[in-house]
């Protein structure tokens, strides 16, 4: 299997990277090497908006990715892939924003195959397949629900802590739904590409877009997954879930909003715009 690298600070994650790395994965065995607080400083002229421990937590949840290294700016020069001892480098990938001859002619002087993935590419959001691994091993089956609008770290600890619960199902609210419930302006993403990013996540079984409507706009899908808990986080208890859980015998749980270890709490209301 080649090992492909993709470099990069990924600050503020977007639907955009995931997709890049998604792309790359499909070439062979992807690590990203991510620039440190200070490096991206020297080539993007600004220090990223989130710390290096979030960004890290960041990418080590998504499915695609492999592997993460820390590169500082002593040892890295933005047109070339950085030593890292032990680490063969098979393949460089990049979008058509970070192509440039330098890193062609790097490619070429180093004999590694370098590839550009159209821009038009990354705004194409595909269904998801699980591998052979991912498939159903007999858990007990949990669901979340939520928008999902700025896909942020206090969302993949929610999952993650969910999912400590049982293999965990993801309901992504459906757009009309959430125009019903938070007014016009939402949601700021339409519903496959937020699905597609709650995908991503390594500690999600599957995301659904939900089909219902109100605060139970989940109720098609719990139905038809045959879901056995509900969870939730405390500031998304809602008394429908609660009565809806009574009525039909799921179990209710739910989870004090923390954030993971070491990280700031984050809302999507406020990194709108961020």
């Amino acid at each position: 299997m080649k090992n492909v690298f993709v470099t990069g600070s990924f600050d503020n994650l977007r639907s955009r990277h995931f997709r890049l790395l998604d792309e790359a994965s499909r070439l062979g065995r992807l690590t990203v090497r991510l620039w440190s607080d200070q490096a991206a400083g020297k080539f993007e002229g600004r220090r990223p908006k989130f710390s290096l421990d979030e960004r890290l937590y960041l990418l080590k949840a998504i499915r695609y990715v492999s592997g993460v290294v820390v590169c500082s700016d002593a040892l890295l020069d933005a047109d070339s892939l950085p030593v890292v001892s032990n680490a063969r480098s098979d393949v460089w990938v990049v979008d058509e924003s970070t192509d440039n001859p330098a890193k062609r002619e790097f490619c070429a002087a180093q004999g590694l195959e370098y590839v550009v993935i159209p821009e038009e590419r990354l705004k194409v959001f595909p269904e998801w397949q699980p591998a052979v691994g991912e498939l159903s091993a007999g858990r007990k089956k949990v669901i979340v629900t939520g928008c999902f609008d700025w896909l942020h770290s206090g969302h993949i600890r929610f999952f993650e802590e969910a999912a400590a619960q049982g293999e965990l199902y993801v309901g992504v609210g459906n757009d009309a739904n959430l125009r019903l419930l938070k007014g016009q302006g939402h949601p700021l993403f339409p519903q496959d590409e937020r699905r597609y990013m709650v995908q991503s996540i390594r500690h999600v079984k599957e995301a659904l877009i939900t089909t219902g409507s109100g605060w139970m706009d989940a109720e098609p899908e719990i139905k038809r997954v045959g879901v056995q808990a509900y969870v939730v986080n405390d500031d998304g208890d809602k008394p429908e879930k609660r009565a809806y859980c009574a009525e039909t015998g799921l179990e209710y749980i739910v989870l004090k909003r923390t954030p993971a270890p070491g990280l700031p709490r984050r809302q999507s209301t406020d990194l709108r715009g961020f």
